[in-house]
């Protein structure tokens, strides 16, 4: 029997691996599972060769629970190990010191096992004591047996083992007697070595009988052995890559199309990569690219593998490249790591242009599962931009596709604006909208459907690229506005009649502020009047695209929240050219003559002597010597501004108790108001009886 310490130095090295790799503990069995692989691969390596001439025979690595005895055992029937290559490979660690070691990896768990080689040492974070028990391949080659209690210190001796191969026998501790169960190793070992090339085997298949689960006399292997993206794409069909894909996702729909990867320089890498069906929420797409390092699992975080956009795709990438215990800041520096993001961007990017120019329609048909991944990758990657913009498409509200240059064609004869910009119109909602994409429509413009997760900032992208170019929603202004393409007419009306109508369709307005679905603080309206032609609607209801898009932007960006806090602005347009709007001033105006002809009267004189005195305040802070003077000038201008004030108020009022008779003003406040989805609350109710009222 040998007796001696592991040859490291520091002995404290059980209580760290315990300690810091306590967070990924599950990853032991991934660890002894790939030895095992490794040993059974090597043994079909030298027969190969000629260096094994013996039968392999079993070529399976068996995972044994005894949950009486309290232990977990991984069993190969590979090369074995003799008592020197024990010494050799298990107990000589090399450390260089336990400070720097600690200080360097004591947040990176898959970094320890990485750079130490101790992936079978992993075994001591679930066991207080761990075997070996194995015969090598070699001729007259004696069983040896190796113990370890999680001290440096263990014991070699010769043993019984009939065959080649090696058996790690785990004493499972206290603390870990979760891997005594049967249910959660059974879900590691499909989580890390579903894969993997050789058979794993655990336990017997079973069978319902006599109303029970019964085990058969057949091995539970519970791996595939030669995966899909092993296998050469010439010998594989559509369903075999749709089979795989629902084996990877059993709850997902089925993928738009797929991409085989297979490369041999200046790296490896094999796996396929799916187009899923992303229509809304990106966030619940995220994480399904499984990583692989020789058919075993090593992550699904892959987002320093590839870029942020292509963690929308699923599937497998495989490479012997990349680590088998990758941390992140290691992958961030690694060579490979990039080209291989490099790699697999320009594969997508081909894929992509490739089905859009050799078979057009099933890319259209595609192109609403497609576009929030193609405008993820646009906004996210620049030089994505460059490569998708001969792809990516535009869809207009009656359903037709355009890509780019087509889609500008198409409109700059009937949407440039007097000074030679581009105007693309869109909707984000064609019920909520349907009156101002109806309105648009009408004059020969043509409105784009923009109602994805990502196109309000994809909108600000295409202003930034496209050439004198802006975009519009169609409702952020009254029809003939939307494209200015000439400058508009003088209004007829005096300053007195803009101001009434104003005045008496404000106080029409809802009288609280509610909070908008969204959350944010309520609604705010400015009124305003304009010449919109006889035929348009008397009233309309139009919302800043400036305000709105900043709204939006603050719920996708931090740092932007002060716009999220501020009140949804709203026009309230009035029609001076309908016969309503003009009714109502005519009737406004002779209802309130008497009451505002001496206000007004008084108005205007209060403003011409606050002319004056602005002039006489100005002289008087000029001349620095006489303060009495300055003193009176700013009383008298305080006290004009008061009076203005008051009258002002004594205007308003009047207006105010005239408009809030008058049932046609707010009929037609409220229709512009429902018309927009704006009207809710004690406002709706309020229009559903009057309008009743005016049915009668």
């Amino acid at each position: 029997m040998q007796k001696g310490n592991i040859g490291i130095t520091t002995e404290n090295i059980f209580p760290v691996i315990k300690k810091f790799l306590y967070s990924d503990h599950d990853i032991f069995l991934r660890e002894l599972v790939s030895n095992a692989v490794d040993a059974t691969q090597k043994l079909k390596t030298l027969a190969a060769k000629g260096d094994f001439t013996g039968e392999i025979g079993d070529a399976g690595v068996r995972i044994t629970l005894d949950e009486a005895a309290g232990t977990l055992t991984v069993s190969d029937h590979g090369i074995g190990m003799t008592a020197e290559e024990i010494d050799k490979y298990i107990n000589q660690i090399a450390f260089s010191g336990a400070n720097d070691f600690l200080e360097k990896y004591k947040q990176d768990a898959n970094a320890i096992i990485g750079h130490f080689g101790l992936g079978f040492y992993s075994a001591f974070m679930v066991a207080g004591q761990v075997e070996i028990i194995s015969r090598s391949y070699r001729p007259d080659a004696t069983a040896v047996r190796w113990v370890c209690d999680g001290s440096p210190a263990y014991e070699i001796s010769e043993t019984e083992k009939s065959e080649r191969g090696t058996d790690i026998i785990l004493h499972i501790d206290e603390e870990s007697k979760e891997f005594l169960q049967k249910e959660r190793i059974s879900a590691l070992l499909n989580k890390y070595c579903r894969f993997l090339p050789v058979p794993i085997i655990f336990g017997k298949k079973t069978e319902w009988k006599d109303g029970k689960q019964v085990d058969t006399d057949e091995d539970n292997v519970i791996n595939d052995t030669h995966p899909l993206w092993t296998r050469t794409p010439q010998d594989l069909k559509d369903e075999d890559y749709k089979a795989f894909y629902r084996q990877l996702y059993p709850m997902s729909d089925e993928p738009l199309f797929w991409i085989h990867l297979n490369v041999d320089f200046p790296f490896h890498l094999t796996g396929v990569l799916y187009f899923p069906k992303i229509k809304s929420n990106i966030e619940i797409h995220r994480n399904k690219i499984q990583l692989y390092c020789n058919q075993v699992f090593v992550t699904d975080q892959v987002e320093n593998i590839v870029p942020e956009f292509l963690t929308l795709l699923h599937g497998v990438i495989d490479s012997p490249d990349i680590p088998l215990n990758v941390s992140r800041s290691y992958l961030q520096s690694d060579a490979n790591v990039k080209k291989i993001s490099t790699y697999i961007t320009k594969k997508v990017s081909d894929r992509l242009a490739s089905l859009f120019k050799t078979d057009r329609p099933a890319f259209e048909q595609k192109w609403d599962d497609l576009k929030l991944f193609i405008h993820y990758g646009m906004l996210s990657q620049p030089d994505f931009y460059d490569k998708a913009k001969s792809f990516a498409l535009l869809k207009d509200t009656t359903g037709k596709r355009f890509d780019y240059e087509e889609y500008r064609k198409l409109i700059e004869s009937e949407q440039t604006d007097k000074d030679g910009n581009l105007i693309y119109l869109y909707a984000t909602d064609t019920q909520a909208q349907y009156a101002a994409i109806e309105a648009a429509t009408a004059r020969g413009y043509n409105v784009l459907l923009m109602d994805g997760q990502l196109d309000s900032p994809l909108v600000g992208l295409l202003e930034q690229k496209f050439e004198k170019a802006r975009f519009s929603r169609v409702d952020a202004d009254t029809p003939e506005r939307l494209i200015v393409k000439k400058d508009a007419p003088t209004l007829a009306l005096s300053e007195e009649e803009k101001l009434t109508l104003t005045e008496i369709f404000k106080h029409q307005l809802p009288k609280e502020k509610p909070e908008t679905e969204n959350g944010d603080a309520g609604m705010e309206f400015h009124v305003e009047v304009a010449n919109m032609g006889a035929e348009a609607a008397p009233v309309c209801v139009t919302q800043s695209e400036y305000m709105r898009r900043m709204k939006e932007m603050s719920r996708l960006q931090e740092g932007m929240s002060f716009y999220g806090q501020m009140p949804d602005m709203y026009n309230l347009v009035l029609n001076a050219d309908h016969s309503l709007i003009q009714k109502i001033l005519t009737e406004a105006t002779t209802a309130t003559s008497e009451s505002l002809t001496p206000v007004t009267a008084r108005l205007k004189e209060l403003q011409a002597r606050r002319t004056v005195l602005d002039d006489e305040k100005r002289k008087a802070d000029k001349d620095t010597e006489n303060k009495e003077a300055k003193e009176k000038c700013a009383a008298d201008l305080n006290a004009c501004e008061d009076a203005i004030a008051a009258a002002e108020k004594e205007r308003t009022d009047i207006l105010a108790g005239y408009a809030e008779k008058q049932a046609t003003i707010s009929q037609l406040v409220d229709l512009a108001l429902l018309q927009n989805g704006l009207l809710r609350g004690a406002a709706l109710t309020a229009f559903v009886r009057r309008s009743v009222e005016i049915l009668k």
